[in-house]
């Protein structure tokens, strides 16, 4: 390694003003104290949840859009009613954090060759990327705009498949494809 290629890094020093924590401190009680007050004259925007639900979500909130927001997931249905998976197991390639389980079958259909038998996403370990739905070619899987979804146990987070096509029903009026 030649001696140009070495960088040496100096520890930065802090001034004077950087010394005293005092001003910062003073900023944070500030803001403490802001949000305090306003919980006292009821301005606030804290709601009980889950017996109090904000109906009122803007479009744009704290720079979030909430058009792309992306809630549980749901598999889409074909215009026969059958899950529009073929089981080609893109989704599951794609998923950066290996959540879901699929295991094809032979289909009883003669317009494909394939369909899950189970397919299953673990909604605890999923990071809400949207990959699977972008590397879906039939557009069979979906993420919603519902983030309400509670479970007292590991399992009931687990969506089958049943739970995915029971989320399409629920959310196709409200989401359509």
């Amino acid at each position: 390694m030649k001696d140009t290629e070495i960088i040496e890094l100096q520890e930065p020093r802090l001034s004077v003003a950087d010394q005293f924590y005092v001003p910062q401190m003073l900023v944070g009680m500030g803001t403490t104290l802001k949000h305090m007050f306003m919980t006292l004259t009821g301005k606030d925007r804290v709601i009980q949840y889950p017996e109090e639900k904000r109906e009122d979500i803007p479009v744009v909130e704290g720079g979030m859009n909430l058009r792309t927001y992306r809630g549980v997931h749901r598999l889409n249905k074909d215009e026969g009613g059958r899950v529009k998976c073929v089981a080609c197991f893109m989704c599951s390639t794609a998923c950066p954090a290996h959540c879901i389980h699929i295991e094809a079958g032979e289909s009883p259909w003669a317009d494909r060759e394939k369909y899950p038998i189970q397919f299953d996403i673990d909604e605890l370990r999923c990071i809400y990327c949207g990959m699977c739905e972008e590397a879906c070619p039939v557009d069979a899987i979906e993420l919603t705009h519902e983030y309400d979804i509670v479970g007292l146990t590991r399992q009931e987070m687990i969506f089958d498949k049943e739970k995915l096509l029971k989320m399409y029903d629920q959310t196709v009026e409200k989401e359509p494809m």
